[in-house]
């Protein structure tokens, strides 16, 4: 049980004196990155995904 208490009081030692945490700005502008690049590549893999589906479909009906 002393090890496990020992874990705990280093983890929270670490996260509170160790760790450098964003400022809320640098937060908010991390996320607008992340959500403007994940609606970038699923608008590409969409595209691929249509230009596939008109090709395959192409080919099928010329069969």
């Amino acid at each position: 049980m002393g090890r496990l208490k020992s874990i705990i009081q280093t983890t929270y030692d670490e996260l509170m004196n160790k760790v450098t945490w964003p400022t809320w700005d640098e937060l908010v502008q991390s996320t607008i990155i992340v959500l403007v690049a994940s609606i970038i590549f699923a608008l590409a893999i969409y595209i691929i995904d249509k230009a596939s589906d008109l090709t395959m479909n192409g080919f099928l009906y010329n069969l």
